[in-house]
């Protein structure tokens, strides 16, 4: 009867210890499983992190530009144009060249 006994308890010591071993190793999994978790939330930051980085850099790449247009273009409009055709200045001072003759009243 005490072998049974004896038995009974090494049976349920077992069972005690083997139930311990499986949450023991359910625990690390969880941690394993969060580590990994971590990491790859990690992962997603630094993309997302270089994306906007070069999101940025190119949105600025763009308004430079911009700046560089607005300014070359406000630089055209201020500054003095040459109107004038100078071919047209020299035909015109030369009365008999082209052009509708001009009325002068003491001819």
């Amino acid at each position: 009867m005490q072998a049974v006994k004896d038995k009974i308890n090494e049976m349920g010591a077992l069972r005690k210890v083997k139930a311990e071993a499986r949450a023991e190793e359910k625990a690390e999994k969880e941690v394993a499983k969060a580590r990994s978790d971590v990491a790859h939330e990690v992962r997603l930051a630094k993309e997302a992190e270089a994306s906007m980085s070069m999101h940025v850099a190119k949105a600025g790449d763009i308004a430079r530009a911009g700046e560089k247009f607005a300014h070359d273009h406000q630089m055209i409009a201020h500054a003095p144009q040459n109107t004038t055709n100078t071919a047209h200045q020299a035909r015109s001072s030369d009365k008999t060249s082209g052009g509708p003759p001009t009325y002068n009243p003491m001819s």
